[in-house]
């Protein structure tokens, strides 16, 4: 249930800045809620963590079908998402492969770091190869990679607290748990 609740979490990152006619330049919750999401999911069963991944795609598809016409005004064309859709499936099977059975710190680093940069990668690329908006040259992309960069820092900074929250939040909590437990059955006062 929780892993839905992130991922409602993910859309109204996206949705409520529009909204309220603010940008969001790329602060959002979904790289960290994906990666939560898919190691929600992972137990389940391969099938069924399929399925679910399936659901995540379809339900950030909606939303950027969503944005699109109706916060963005226009016409929508899948061809410009297929790149972006199979990320989110990509992300939610990083998350259930890295982090579903042990999420330490440094996997859930490395997790933000691919998550951020991945989609910096593509989505600047995606852009280039668009043609409209830099020249088919090398320059070109370096160009559009540069004007990149602040969309990719506040993404890398979103995502790590994302990250951070969803999964060091409860390790936090347990670690807390276990210590007032010790400190109960020891005898020794709390404070």
């Amino acid at each position: 249930m929780s892993a839905y609740l992130v991922l409602l979490f993910a859309v109204l990152s996206r949705i409520l800045p529009h909204a309220f006619h603010a940008t969001g330049m790329n602060i959002t919750a979904v790289g960290g809620s994906l990666l939560f999401f898919g190691s929600k999911c992972s137990g389940a069963g391969a099938r069924r963590s399929r399925w679910q991944a399936v659901f995540a795609i379809l339900t950030l598809a909606a939303t950027d079908y969503y944005l699109t016409v109706y916060a963005y005004g226009f016409p929508f064309h899948v061809s410009g998402y297929v790149t972006t859709w199979a990320w989110y499936g990509a992300i939610c099977l990083l998350g259930s492969g890295l982090l579903a059975k042990r999420a330490s710190a440094l996997r859930v680093v490395a997790g933000v770091l691919a998550s951020a940069t991945s989609f910096f990668i593509l989505s600047n690329f995606m852009v280039w190869m668009g043609g409209g908006m830099y020249p088919m040259t090398l320059g070109g992309l370096g160009t559009c990679y540069i004007a990149g960069v602040p969309f990719y820092a506040n993404d890398l900074i979103s995502t790590a607290l994302v990250a951070g929250a969803l999964f060091g939040l409860p390790a936090l909590a347990r670690n807390i748990a276990q210590t007032v437990h010790e400190a109960q059955g020891s005898g020794q006062p709390l404070a």
